[in-house]
């Protein structure tokens, strides 16, 4: 049963309100195009086809659909303090939301595993381990949160046309809450951090093998040097990934699970925090482009147009 509900008037001024649209529309914008960016660089150039890059690939995907789908409308909300795009967009935005989080927080957790088997069984990864099987994967990722998603919303009636007006909330019932933080939550973090404890453990001991080699070490002992630090280079830069993330995550997590049954005052605290979630899907392309150097080369190589040159997928980028 809907309460009576009307939006309230605008209270701040006209040129503050047009500033908080026009930051909105530019966080909004840098994380769309930041993340096509990502996309077009590991979907052109063969050279980046490897596993972790396809899991990078899945991860800006789903930073790309918050980008178009979840922070206009949510930045909109705040800033209107109501609802003003319909119960069709609700249930959009609700699903979406949902899809792009559990989406997220899964393939971060297969970063991690993927991480974790190439410094723990480097001959088990390269053999077993091919970009195909990192698609299969990751395929199976999305149609797996989005049934999953798809079927919490529907049993708990977020899909019935039946949105108060001016308001777009969903609906859980504590046992799916539950299960839900279960298995967004709990479950796929517990294991980003307890794999990339050890990933870092792993790193500094090869670390401290590779200092103790002798510099007239033979040519096959500098190559297997070289594609150790290769590795332990991309698990460190992985890592400043997945901490980003869960110092964006967790913030909203908890909130979500206090508020709820906090005062209602407190709702501009929750409101913040999921900010900051979404805000980790912008973040992430600059991580990129200040950290990794086949990113940067492909920028160059994408805004000076040679990407468009015949045979530019097989281009050095690396």
């Amino acid at each position: 049963m809907c309460e009576d509900f009307s939006c309230p008037e605008r209270s701040v001024s006209l040129s503050v309100y047009v500033i908080l649209y026009v930051a909105a529309a530019a966080v909004a914008l840098l994380t769309v195009c930041g993340n096509l960016l990502v996309i077009i660089s590991v979907s052109h150039f063969k050279q980046l086809h490897t596993p972790a890059n396809i899991l990078i690939l899945s991860l800006a995907a789903s930073d790309f659909l918050t980008g178009v789908f979840v922070m206009p409308f949510h930045l909109s909300w705040l800033i209107e303090s109501c609802w003003i795009s319909g119960p069709v967009m609700c249930s959009v935005f609700n699903f979406v939301s949902f899809q792009a989080t559990s989406v997220s927080v899964h393939t971060v957790a297969l970063i991690a595993v993927d991480r974790f088997l190439a410094l723990s069984f480097p001959f088990l990864y390269s053999d077993k381990i091919s970009p195909t099987v990192i698609c299969i994967t990751t395929l199976f990722n999305w149609l797996f949160s989005f049934l999953y998603n798809f079927t919490l919303l529907y049993i708990n009636g977020n899909f019935v046309d039946s949105v108060c007006l001016g308001v777009c909330v969903y609906n859980i019932d504590g046992i799916s809450s539950i299960i839900d933080l279960l298995i967004v939550f709990l479950m796929p973090c517990t294991l980003i951090i307890i794999l990339y404890t050890h990933v870092f453990v792993i790193a500094k001991k090869h670390a401290t093998a590779i200092r103790a080699l002798q510099v007239h070490n033979s040519t096959e002992s500098s190559k297997n040097k070289i594609s150790d630090k290769s590795e332990r280079k991309a698990a460190m830069l992985l890592g400043i990934l997945v901490f980003v993330f869960l110092l964006c995550l967790l913030p909203y997590y908890i909130t979500s699970l206090v508020i709820p049954y906090s005062t209602a005052n407190l709702y501009h605290v929750r409101s913040v925090a999921t900010i900051f979630f979404f805000l980790n899907s912008t973040i992430n392309p600059i991580i990129y482009a200040l950290f990794y150097p086949w990113f940067q080369k492909s920028l160059k190589l994408i805004f000076t147009l040679k990407a468009f040159n015949k045979d530019s997928s097989l281009m050095n980028v690396m």
